[in-house]
């Protein structure tokens, strides 16, 4: 098994707050060093990177004293503001010493979510790598809300790997990857090496919650892994703390766990439509309409949908379930909430004279739809 970087012209490389404050105890500036100096030669091989980073809530908290990561919105968002600061000092810095720009990005899940915002994030990342500079992307968790999180670095560096169509994610922790069990409780757990990016047998053997530092856990990185497969992108999870990690994965040598993506990648519409993280609300579907969408990639008429949920409004993105409660797919819907309501399980002829008016035939039209 070779590396998937050795042949990827374009990645996303993901650092946790952990290794960047060197277990929350500040900045670890060797380690931001040394990760600098393995991105500037990745650059010099004509390999274009985008480093998404933790730490600044972590530096934040360093720089305040505080011992212990706070809950209130507030509190973080201050210590967010504070570590910022310190944080794309440090890279900035690092990336001046071989003589690359460095660029901070700050988003939301609003920015994503937003078509147009998309449309200017991809424009802004493209033109950066194209003059050579090292785009830095961390939440924007000074303004960030329970509403418009992404939940963790790992989530957002796959949704970067998929606005980019990187060839791969890599995600670096302080776990030598993933472990069929937690290795700190069995002693028989064993690295898995190499797995499909989306496989349910791995979100099994995925644990809990992470640090007290960082959000993440292996379990985001898993469902980063199976996110970032949809544009094409393979992940490899690997420990940061291995000498010159991406620098030998870029020789082909295969470290931590690498998930491949087999899926074909969805065209540029679809993929936004997929990485719409917070919907408003959920659609249940009758067996017919799944078949039909599933197998005939038609659109989602009203008759197919049993029953609904959420205070949606024309346009907005809502899930559709199976009974069981499974998501089957992502769409944009054609009519609210009230009227949604209204015109469930009849046919769409019916739909003027139960409404007195007729937008559109459909619920979900096919092109508005994608399929997960």
């Amino acid at each position: 098994m070779n590396s998937v970087l050795a042949n990827a012209k374009r990645l996303v490389v993901k650092v946790g707050s952990s290794l960047v404050t060197n277990d929350g105890r500040g900045l670890d500036h060797a380690a931001l060093a040394q990760w600098a100096e393995q991105i500037a030669k990745l650059n010099a091989m004509g390999k274009e990177v985008v480093l998404v980073s933790s730490g600044a809530i972590a530096e934040g908290m360093q720089r305040l004293n505080w011992k212990k990561r706070p809950s209130a919105v507030h509190e973080l968002q201050a210590a967010a503001a504070v570590g910022q600061m310190g944080l794309i000092q440090a890279y900035e810095s690092c990336f001046r010493k071989h003589d690359l720009h460095a660029a901070q990005i700050l988003l939301t899940h609003d920015d994503l979510s937003d078509r147009k915002r998309y449309l200017n994030a991809l424009s802004t990342l493209r033109t950066l790598l194209t003059l050579n500079v090292i785009p830095i992307i961390n939440e924007n968790d000074t303004v960030v809300t329970d509403e418009i999180r992404f939940g963790d670095n790992d989530t957002l560096g796959a949704l970067v790997a998929n606005l980019i169509e990187a060839d791969a994610l890599v995600i670096l922790t302080d776990q030598a990857g993933l472990f069929t069990a937690d290795p700190r409780k069995d002693p028989q757990a064993t690295l898995v090496t190499e797995a499909k990016a989306g496989d349910l047998q791995l979100e099994k053997m995925a644990g809990g919650a992470g640090s007290s530092i960082g959000r993440g856990g292996m379990l985001t990185k898993i469902l980063a892994a199976k996110r970032a497969a949809r544009s094409g992108a393979h992940t490899i999870i690997v420990s940061g703390r291995e000498q010159n990690v991406l620098l030998r994965l870029a020789e082909g040598e295969a470290i931590g766990t690498q998930l491949m993506a087999d899926k074909i990648p969805l065209n540029a519409r679809k993929k936004w439509l997929a990485d719409h993280l917070q919907v408003r609300g959920k659609l249940v579907l009758d067996q017919g309409a799944i078949h039909v969408l599933r197998e005939q990639g038609k659109s989602l008429l009203p008759i197919g949908v049993q029953a609904l949920s959420g205070n949606f409004e024309r346009g907005e993105a809502v899930t559709c379930v199976d009974a069981e409660g499974n998501e089957i797919a992502r769409g944009l819907v054609n009519y609210n909430a009230t009227d949604s309501k209204k015109i469930l399980r009849h046919a769409s002829t019916e739909i003027e004279a139960i409404l007195g008016y007729v937008d559109e035939p459909e619920l979900i039209h096919r092109d508005n739809l994608v399929l997960l």
